[in-house]
């Protein structure tokens, strides 16, 4: 009966391990730091959600349908986007790869 114990006594340090231990890669609205977690799940989404219009503008504008001042205007505004999403992140302490949460299954969102 004694090894039965050790092996409940092993899964409950490591439940309690894995607990304190907080995984950068999932997104955990602490209540302590509401704030940080919510603009990294905004930051997250700010950061995914450009990136198919990204390439559907590069491929009209490969295909001719831009004119030269329209896709300027379009890679200055996605480079001003970056910067924003950047300048933000440093503010609360983020690095970049913080922006990119695990969904589970689903996988990472970057």
């Amino acid at each position: 009966m004694r090894p039965r114990i050790a092996t409940h006594e092993a899964l409950r340090a490591e439940i309690e391990r894995s607990a304190r231990q907080r995984d950068p890669s999932r997104w955990n609205a602490d209540p302590e730091d509401v704030q940080r977690s919510v603009l990294r799940l905004v930051l997250t989404l700010v950061v995914v959600i450009p990136k198919p219009l990204e390439r559907k503008a590069i491929r009209r504008m490969e295909g001719g349908r831009f004119t030269d001042p329209v896709a300027e205007d379009i890679g200055r505004a996605l480079m001003l986007l970056e910067a924003a999403v950047r300048d933000l992140a440093l503010k609360f302490g983020l690095q970049p790869e913080d922006l990119d949460l695990d969904l589970g299954p689903l996988g990472k969102m970057v």
